[in-house]
Order: structure tokens, then C-alpha cells, then sequence
């Protein structure tokens, strides 16, 4: 389940116990079936702005707190079960597992390059740093100050401010984490 998905089926689920209302009520209230109603609270559902339109509408809610990233501070997310929210298919494959938030200047990405492909990224703004842990392979990051080869097991730091390049400059398929934090 991508962070989108599972913020709407978290959020939904909250605001409706929260109010006491049953799945029952709540269809009653918005116009979207109980069975729809269950799928986007259980992640299963791919509502269309239409469904979402009328769940916010029968809420009486903004679009913005449905979608907002739940209050809770515990999260899971399975790479496995996710759907990359980048992807250039035999060559790479980019999942956002925790984007921005309000009050939080942090974000995660888990990146996986094909071998002797390479995944080019735009700058991420000023005083923004990069932490990157190689999961399986071999990486090569291109920034303005030059290339840097990081392997398993180990952490690379560098600017963003600018364009740089990851590469996989192994044999084998590279997964790596990046954690970007803004100042």
C-alpha cells in the first residue's frame, strides 16, 4: 500500500470511529457503499476523486485532512506491498515511504537501479543533505564535487542543492534507502 492509500484508509477509519458512526452510517451519510467504505479503511479500495468527493462532502471534512499523513507516530510500510511511485520499467524503480510532512523535514525514498543503469535526480533545494544506505549492491553517486563509490553497508552523506546521479556500477540489481533533510 503506497503512503497516499494508506493515509486515506487511516484517516478515514479514525474520523469515522472517532464520530461513533458504523460503516453503515457512514455509508448512509456519504452515498458510498459500506463495501467501498471497508476496502479504502482496509487499503484494498482505489477510490476515484468522485468517491472521495462524496466521503469529504458527507463527512463534512476538508479534502486535505483525508489525505493528510496520520497523526499516529508508528508506521509500517512494506516496500513489497507498495507500488513504486516512479518507475522506468528494466531500469529503476523509486517508492516514497515517508514524504514531508507539517513540521518535519525529513523524507525517505527506497530506490532499486537495474544493473549498469542509472536513476538521474533534481536538486532537492537549498541546505538539503542526502544520506544514502546501500541495502544490496554497488552505487556510484554523481554530484558537482565528483563520484563516490558507496557499498552494502555503508552510509554516504552529501549536498543536494544541485542534479546529481545515482548509478549502479555493480553486476547485480542495487536497492538503496535516501534520506533527505532539510535545514
Amino acid at each position: 500500500m503506497d503512503y497516499l492509500t494508506n493515509n486515506i484508509a487511516v484517516n478515514l477509519k479514525r474520523i469515522r470511529t472517532t464520530r461513533g458512526m458504523s460503516l453503515d452510517a457512514a455509508a448512509e451519510q456519504t452515498g458510498v457503499s459500506k463495501s467501498m467504505l471497508h476496502q479504502i479503511e482496509t487499503g484494498k479500495g482505489n477510490p476515484s476523486i468522485n468517491v472521495l468527493g462524496k466521503i469529504t462532502s458527507g463527512l463534512r471534512i476538508e479534502f486535505a485532512d483525508l489525505i493528510a499523513s496520520p497523526r499516529e507516530e508508528s508506521l509500517l510500510i512494506d516496500i513489497t506491498k507498495a507500488s513504486p511511485t516512479k518507475e522506468q520499467p528494466g531500469e529503476f524503480k523509486v517508492w516514497t515511504c515517508f514524504p514531508y510532512e507539517d513540521n518535519k523535514n525529513v523524507e525517505i525514498y527506497r530506490i532499486d537501479i537495474e544493473a549498469g543503469k542509472f536513476y538521474l535526480s533534481g536538486g532537492h533545494g537549498e541546505n538539503t543533505r542526502e544520506y544514502i544506505a546501500v541495502i544490496k549492491g554497488e552505487l556510484t553517486v554523481e554530484t558537482k564535487d565528483g563520484k563516490s563509490r558507496v557499498r552494502e553497508n555503508q552510509v554516504f552523506r552529501f549536498s543536494t542543492e544541485t542534479v546529481h546521479r545515482y548509478i549502479n556500477s555493480g553486476a547485480e540489481n542495487l536497492s538503496f534507502i535516501c534520506v533527505f533533510v532539510a535545514n
